[in-house]
């Protein structure tokens, strides 16, 4: 078939629709040619050669073409694996910009470029077409979604609460939704209204970018469940689309916002599926090895920081370019609200090292769409010098391990854990005061999808990950977690009861500590893995929430401390609070006290028998007159026996009200004495009113 060729533009990157026809437009710095692979609808190629190439982008137009058009992209060039190339034209691409694709790569020796077990091996160059194995792009129609008045949200941090979901995950077992595993089943009625009733007020989603499976989870009968194997920045996974339409996941936003929830997609930009030398030519391998991976001093390996085999160069500027296009597009057509950064060490990585000034930090921190949106990173990588919790430039906001350490060992009972938790409490500030970053940069959690659920951090003492078939050798075994005596699941009714309590606690505090709390989908629900703490690759029933088994007591038990976060601006403050004197009153804005009403005192601290903590606060120092408020929340975490508490006297006209306890099963509200009961092991918020006494 011929089709009419003509310049086109360098500009923008992909494939676009532009006047009769398509233009299309590849970076590669290395190649010798590029073939634009056009497919009919019987599925027969046709190879055309761009005729173009301004710097190092190669274009060309092609009139007649337009939405729905399937293509694929062949780069020529040295197959020099010492010199860091790695082209085969035997070898179907992705164009790295393509929102739209066809299906995913299924596993097959041909997706590789050398030939599967020669004795030189990678040095080796295999001609077998990846074609049939490939999925195809398709030419997206500029976006005709209609959003009418949507736009993202662009809640405070003071305000957000995160609840980190998998698509397929969180819908698979709901007995009320249609089109489970979908974007669609995402944003159903009764998936919105489970979270509205749970006072969550951002969805932030487990990968959805196109995504690999791994060719060792093949052989046992696996997948990549998690989808952190992007190969298609762009490109929404079809395996979430019911009828292959992106505008499925814009549908799916506009629901999330009317419903007011934002959506925050987790993205992996520090590495993609093509893994190691050894792993498959699926895009930016065989469009331009050299200038999308950071390669090793032997260039035909690469550098490893992400533990997954590569990762991206952002030293490079059409690296960086494809990871910027990929944010804007997602915020601009898509309207997400914003993104966590997967090993966002990675990111900032220049000439090997961290750099919080490094190039990716400085365009993003420069960007008019992206300044503005939440950007999370998780905060550390594999490589040398790769934890850097607290590190990152504003706006970024962080996942905190420590919070989730520190909190979980002092419910656990580990001695010397009171100074932790009152540091986790009070927002971390070691480690993030400083810059003009703000409280609410620590994200909060006490767990995530890597790791033990809640439920099961109170029902394992160890992993059990045998169902992952690597002999229980995967996972992390710093899980922090207690059985209470049996492990796994009990009838007895004491460590049930326990095992209660303890979730509640956790929660409770979570949401009454200074930052910005995540919660993990289905913790609200008393959700198990069946003690595997990296369901990685389990797409079954052990990794999906299982709404069957909802534990409807502890479900309300969240909604009200939630509901209880909300109502008390003092727990989420942007401002720090380091005990210091407020103008207004003279009062510190932090004030830590024993059991017995008396301050803390050094001694205290490093007692490791204390179990009891009690916490004081006001709006903090230095706060504006317009933005602060009167009143204080009085909160004490008890992880020893019943105890006394003496409650700090009220200031003139005030009086304390007890408006939370982990111990009780109704919502208390009732004048608090001078001395209150404290039940053992729970939580309990007592807030200033100043008001008369009801």
């Amino acid at each position: 078939m011929t089709y009419p060729l003509s310049a086109g533009h360098p500009f923008p990157l992909g494939a676009s629709v532009a006047g009769d026809g398509v233009n299309f437009a590849l970076f590669s710095r290395h190649a010798e040619q590029v073939l634009l692979c056009l497919f009919d609808e019987a599925g027969r190629e046709t190879r055309i050669p761009l005729p173009e190439r301004e710097g190092y982008v190669w274009h060309g137009h092609i009139a007649g073409l337009g939405p729905g058009q399937r293509y694929g992209y062949r780069v020529q060039g040295p197959y020099r694996p010492r010199d860091g190339h790695r082209f085969n034209t035997n070898k179907l691409l992705v164009d790295p910009y393509a929102r739209s694709l066809t299906g995913s790569p299924r596993i097959h020796d041909a997706l590789l470029g050398y030939r599967a077990g020669h004795a030189d091996a990678d040095l080796s160059f295999d001609r077998r077409d990846s074609a049939p194995f490939m999925p195809r792009c398709v030419v997206a129609a500029d976006p005709v979604f209609d959003w009418g008045d949507d736009r993202p949200l662009r809640r405070p941090l003071t305000d957000t609460v995160i609840y980190e979901a998998h698509v397929k995950g969180l819908t698979m077992l709901h007995p009320g939704v249609d089109r489970p595993g979908s974007f669609l089943a995402m944003a159903s009625d009764p998936i919105l209204d489970h979270l509205n009733r749970l006072g969550v007020t951002a969805v932030e989603l487990l990968p959805v970018h196109a995504f690999a499976d791994d060719r060792f989870l093949a052989r046992r009968g696996l997948s990549n469940y998690w989808g952190y194997m992007s190969y298609g920045f762009f490109a929404p996974d079809p395996r979430y689309l019911q009828e292959g339409d992106i505008a499925e996941f814009q549908q799916m936003v506009a629901r999330f916002h009317k419903a007011g929830i934002e959506v925050i997609l987790d993205v992996v930009y520090n590495h993609t599926a093509e893994g190691d030398e050894l792993g498959p030519t699926l895009s930016l391998r065989g469009i331009d090895n050299a200038s999308y991976y950071r390669l090793a001093e032997d260039r035909r390996f690469y550098v490893n920081d992400a533990g997954t085999g590569n990762v991206l160069d952002l030293d490079s500027p059409f690296a960086l370019r494809l990871v910027m296009d990929s944010l804007r597009y997602w915020v601009e057509a898509m309207h997400v609200d914003g993104f966590r950064f997967d090993l966002c060490s990675v990111l900032g990585r220049t000439r090997g090292m961290f750099d919080r000034n490094g190039p990716f930090f400085r365009v993003v921190q420069q960007d008019p769409v992206l300044n503005r949106i939440k950007l999370i990173a998780e905060p550390w990588d594999l490589g040398r010098g790769g934890y850097q919790l607290g590190a990152y430039p504003a706006p970024f906001c962080e996942w905190n391990d420590r919070f989730r350490d520190g909190v979980r060992g002092f419910w656990r009972e580990d001695a010397g854990h009171v100074g932790r938790l009152a540091k986790r409490i009070a927002g971390s500030a070691a480690r993030f005061d400083h810059d003009g970053r703000a409280a609410t940069s620590s994200v909060n959690f006490v767990a995530a999808h890597d790791g033990f659920t809640l439920m099961d951090s109170v029902s394992f003492d160890h992993k059990h990950n045998e169902a992952n078939g690597e002999g229980n050798r995967d996972g992390h075994d710093h899980n922090i977690s207690d059985n209470m005596g049996v492990e796994g699941p009990t009838d007895d009714p004491a460590i049930t009861a326990r095992r209660d309590r303890r979730r509640r606690n956790l929660i409770a505090t979570l949401m009454l500590s200074q930052g910005t709390p995540m919660l993990l989908a289905g913790d609200e629900l008393g959700n198990s893995q069946d003690g595997n703490n990296n369901a990685y690759c389990q797409d079954n029933p052990i990794g999906w929430v299982r709404w069957d088994g909802a534990d409807p007591g502890f479900l309300d038990f969240c909604r009200r401390v939630i509901a209880f976060r909300k109502a008390h601006p003092i727990l989420r403050q942007r401002r720090f609070l380091h005990s210091q004197p407020r103008d207004e009153d003279g009062l510190p804005d932090l004030f830590w006290r024993r059991a017995d009403g008396r301050p803390m005192e050094p001694e205290d601290w490093s007692d490791p028998h204390l179990r009891l903590l009690a916490a004081e606060m006001r709006m903090a120092s230095g706060t504006p007159t317009y933005a602060a408020l009167p009143g204080a929340v009085f909160l004490v975490f008890n992880n020893g026996a019943d105890s006394a508490v003496a409650l700090p006297q009220p200031t003139q006209g005030g009086h304390w009200r007890r408006r939370l306890d982990s111990a009780q099963d109704r919502t208390p509200d009732h004048p608090a004495a001078a001395v209150e009961p404290i039940a053992a092991e729970s939580v309990v918020a007592f807030v200033l009113c100043c008001h008369a006494k009801g």
